[in-house]
Formats: C-alpha cells, structure tokens, sequence
C-alpha cells in the first residue's frame, strides 16, 4: 500500500516540477528579450535602474576587486624596482665610461697643446728635429735628467741639444735602441755657452742641481741688469745659436743666475735637434 502511495505521488509531482521549470526559463527568456529590446530603443529607461543597481554592489565589486588591485600594484612596483636598477646600472656603466673618455680626451687636449706650443722655437732651416715623448724624470735629487721615448732607431745620437717649446733645456747623454736620457741645464754636470741678448757679453751657465743655474766665467765688466734674457751663444757646436734660455735674476743674489723659461715639472714633449755635429765633441768631449 506504501509502495502505491509512493509512485503515485513521484508520478503526479514530476510532470508539475517539469513543467514549471521550462515555464519559468521561457518567461525569463521573453523577459530578457523584451529587457534587451527596451535597454536598446530606449535607453535612457533603465538609466536609474542601473545606477541604482550599480550604487548597491559597487561597495561589494571594490571589496572584491581590492586583493586584485594590490596585487596588480605590487607587481607592478617590483618590475618597477627592477628596471630603475638595471637603468642605474646602465647609467654608471655609461658614467664610468664618459670619465674615462673625459680622462682620455684631457690627455690628449694637453698633448696636442703640449706638440702646438713646441712650434713656437724656431730653428735654423738646415736643422732638423725629432719629437720625444718624456717617459720618466731621474727620481733623484743629485742628477738632474729625463728619459724620452726615442732613441737610436729615431735618429737620435749623443750630444744633441733638446729644446721645450720655451727654450733649450738640455743635451743627449746616453741612447738606446729606442729611449734616450736628456741632461737638464739645471744638473751640476752641465755647462752651457751662453750670451746675453743684444750684447756681446758671453758666459758659461752652470747648473747647480737646483731651480736657478749660475753664470760663470763671465768677462770682467761685464755690466748685468736683473732680467735681462740669456739665449745659446752657439759655441761649442753642441747648441745652435739663439735658442732661449731663461732670464737673469740679480736681486738678492751674491753672483749672477738664471731663471729659465722651461717648468720641467709640466712638460710632456721635447724636440731634439737632429743636426751635424763634430765627430771630436761626439767621440771624446761629451760625457
């Protein structure tokens, strides 16, 4: 009698359920149809609905979307961090780069200064000269002389005269295959023929392993004035004729001195005079 009672109900209940089911999805479906139908021809009929609507869920919609922002902002910060690192990177690479090319354009701007200024001495047209970079000073207070960067293969030889580009400065002492050591004007071994300029008043300037070489074996009467200009006499055949020397400093000074034109602390290139010189003073007198 239950079992009865059981499938008559199911049999009576199911066809409602079912109808009722597909009734209501075809309403719904009109519904939407018409709802689209209206939204479309007459919009601004559901303007207050939908604004209504969106008033009532926008707190839960920002609620839900608040986890999605921050994440969003914290990706994006540390993509952010890592690309100012890899530009800050690439900044002081580029950084470091210009300083070394601001290091070598400086260099070479005082180079070319350095090579410009040399062409103010003029020397006689039979001579000729060579260009030498200084690679080293002596380092030691008792020799006075510097080490260039030409030698034997340039055509560099013994006992010629090198000159700045504001005067003489010294003579060749020793040559190698490729450097060459210059005696300065100012070491206690050289000595240098000299004369007073407009004058004939000759001298030998001595060094004196300091700044102010000394003149010497000057002729008696001679008539000096503080700063008067000493230039190569020519005698001797090691130094030609004229080259600037320096000036006389007599002011507070027991006997006569030179200050010369050349700051040897600042130089950078010298030329050495490539002329004849006597085979007597190239063999036996040049030491």
């Amino acid at each position: 009698m239950k079992r009865r009672l059981w499938s008559k109900n199911l049999v009576s209940t199911a066809p409602l359920s079912v109808v009722g089911g597909v009734g209501a999805s075809i309403f719904l479906i009109v519904l939407s149809i018409i709802t689209i139908f209206i939204s479309t021809f007459y919009y601004q009929s559901f303007s207050g609905l939908r604004s209504g609507v969106a008033d009532v869920f926008a707190p839960i919609l920002g609620a839900m979307s608040k986890p999605v922002q921050d994440t969003t902002v914290f990706i994006r910060n540390i993509t952010g961090l890592a690309e100012l690192q890899s530009e800050n990177l690439r900044l002081q690479k580029e950084n470091a780069n210009l300083r070394d090319w601001y290091q070598s354009a400086m260099i070479l701007k005082a180079e070319n200064q350095s090579l410009y200024e040399l062409m103010n001495i003029k020397l006689e047209p039979q001579d000729n000269y060579i260009t030498a970079r200084i690679l080293a000073d002596s380092g030691y207070a008792f020799v006075k002389s510097l080490l260039v960067k030409a030698g034997k293969s340039d055509g560099v030889e013994k006992g010629q005269a090198v000159v700045s580009s504001n005067g003489a400065i010294g003579r060749i002492i020793e040559t190698g295959k490729h450097t060459s050591r210059i005696l300065l004007m100012t070491d206690i071994n050289s000595r240098v023929p000299v004369l007073v300029e407009n004058s004939t008043q000759h001298a030998i300037m001595a060094g004196q392993n300091g700044a102010l070489p000394q003149l010497v074996h000057l002729p008696i009467g001679s008539k000096l004035q503080h700063g008067d200009r000493i230039i190569t006499s020519g005698h001797g055949g090691l130094f030609p004729y004229g080259l600037p020397v320096g000036r006389i400093v007599l002011e507070g000074k027991e006997s006569p001195e030179v200050e010369l034109f050349t700051d040897f602390t600042r130089l950078l290139y010298v030329r050495i005079i490539d002329r004849p010189v006597d085979q007597n003073l190239r063999s036996g007198s040049i030491n």
